[in-house]
């Protein structure tokens, strides 16, 4: 009971820093757009904005109630309000994970471009562009969600999974689970969402980071033989390196935990997989909790306004505290 309750506790700290994360960068993406003249959102803004929605959603409306259960309190749902969460669930992981490669091809094709134009009919462009790549995101993963609002019920007291789709959850949640007419087409389905919503963003993230590197190194090597004025912009790149780097690791690192505990539970179920479903569970909540604030803290306008915040608050809670 003792272990239960610090792993609840250590859970809920995850998920809620997470929440908290993912909402000071939608505030501070809305701060900087307020700080443009124009008052319009960059293209990279706007795909860190639908990032962190997405990841907010899934926290507040998945990893809860997860964090709910964890404490004891049993909360159910019924079938059609299960079909509902269970389609919800899917689409929110899946547009998260696609808008993080989203945000990754974007800033790839930035670096290609010889020429930046920052004319307003060129920005203008880009954030239709950006719009309706989003646009396509969340429409088609919404579409491939549909599933699972059909092959959804409601089961009652303790049940076993029979399958598990990794886009969604590691086990009955609010009462609801996978239901589908034979194991065989349940591990057809499972098997496709991994590969269209793990496998192959996957792939491309980190096929699109590499290049992204590859693309700084050599960038940074003829700007470091120029002029020396061109080195703060040197150091800038370098930073994004990091970052893009630090991204995909993250993103790495959380998948491979997340297949090799799904993967083991279809299709093993030994007596490691209460041990691999629990980090699974906790490397599902980072990703979703802090990929964006990754990226935020790389970009230097945003830090200075996160930082500002955080300085904020820490004051007027020592200034609450003081008068108390």
């Amino acid at each position: 009971m003792e272990l239960l309750t610090i792993e609840a506790i250590l859970f809920g700290f995850l998920v809620f820093s997470g929440i908290l994360g993912n909402m000071l960068v939608i505030y501070a993406v809305f701060q900087c757009a307020l700080d443009n003249p124009s008052h319009h959102l960059s293209p990279s803004d706007i795909i860190l904005l639908n990032i962190s929605m997405a990841n907010l959603l899934t926290s507040v409306f998945r990893t809860i109630p997860i964090f709910i259960s964890d404490l004891g309190l049993k909360v159910s749902l019924e079938t059609n309000w299960c079909r509902v969460f269970m389609l919800l669930w899917v689409w929110w992981r899946a547009v998260g994970c696609w808008a993080t490669l989203t945000l990754s091809a974007f800033h790839y094709a930035t670096l290609k471009r010889k020429r930046v134009s920052t004319c307003p009919q060129a920005l203008r462009k880009d954030r239709r562009l950006t719009w309706g790549a989003l646009g396509l995101v969340w429409g088609t993963n919404l579409l491939f969600s549909i599933p699972a609002s059909v092959f959804t019920s409601h089961v009652h007291g303790n049940a076993t999974t029979e399958v598990m789709v990794i886009s969604c959850t590691t086990r009955p949640l609010l009462g609801c689970m996978w239901n589908f007419p034979t194991r065989e087409q349940g591990y057809a389905f499972a098997a496709a969402s991994m590969a269209l919503n793990e496998v192959l963003p996957l792939v491309l993230m980190v096929g699109t980071n590499l290049a992204t590197l590859h693309t700084l190194a050599k960038h940074i090597r003829a700007v470091a033989a120029g002029p020396e004025m061109a080195s703060g912009h040197s150091n800038s790149e370098k930073k994004a390196g990091h970052v893009i780097l630090a991204l995909v690791t993250l993103f790495v690192v959380c998948w491979v935990l997340q297949v090799a505990a799904v993967t083991y539970y279809n299709y093993e179920r030994g007596k490691h997989t209460d041990s691999l479903l629990t980090v699974s569970q906790f490397s599902s909540s980072l990703f979703v909790g802090f990929s964006p604030m990754v990226v935020a803290l790389g970009h230097g306008k945003m830090r200075k306004k996160i930082m500002g915040m955080l300085l904020g608050a820490a004051v007027l809670v020592l200034a609450l505290a003081a008068s108390l």
